[in-house]
């Protein structure tokens, strides 16, 4: 492995250290860890379809009072838990955000939301960049971590439907 990818996994597994997840984990009470970590409310939404269809599959929509999450809906559930995670890497790293000029493609995608609300935002799209990188190793290390230490809570994932809601299958 590459140093400077070594150099990156120290850096997130720092960053998971101080984190601490809950065990078990659950995106649910991560969620509710950063809530009292940050002291403001987060949110998770599903991704409006228009901009899964720009190419997005995760949004982090910070404002001056809230920060929201958007994951691809369209997915599987392991991988809508992952897009969550790598969203929160980017909050937890304090990524910058896109240019404030790149924010009036966003009334198209979110038209509900006015730009001047936004103070932060990052989307998850490709992985070129460092801090795309970074988040994404955060999310991986994350993942593995979770993996190590505990079996995934019953229900953990903390998003609106399971998979079998995804694929149109019951459970009974």
């Amino acid at each position: 492995m590459p140093a400077r990818y070594v150099k990156l996994r120290r850096r997130c597994e720092a960053m998971l250290d101080e984190l601490d997840p809950p065990r078990p984990f659950s995106l649910d009470e991560l969620r509710r860890a950063l809530v009292r970590r940050r002291g403001r409310p987060l949110h998770l939404h599903p991704l409006p379809l228009q901009a899964a269809a720009s190419g997005a599959c995760g949004l982090w929509l910070a404002t001056d009072t809230d920060d929201h999450i958007f994951y691809e809906q369209r997915t599987t559930r392991a991988h809508q838990e992952h897009i969550v995670l790598h969203e929160i890497g980017h909050m937890l790293f304090d990524h910058r955000s896109l240019r404030s000029d790149d924010f009036g493609g966003l009334a198209a995608l979110l038209p509900d939301l006015s730009p001047r609300l936004i103070r932060r935002l990052l989307g998850r799209t490709d992985y070129t960049t460092r801090e795309e990188q970074e988040a994404e190793m955060f999310a991986s290390v994350l993942r593995t971590w979770q993996g190590r230490h505990d079996a995934p809570a019953p229900g953990g994932a903390g998003l609106p439907a399971g998979p079998e809601a995804a694929l149109g299958v019951g459970t009974s």
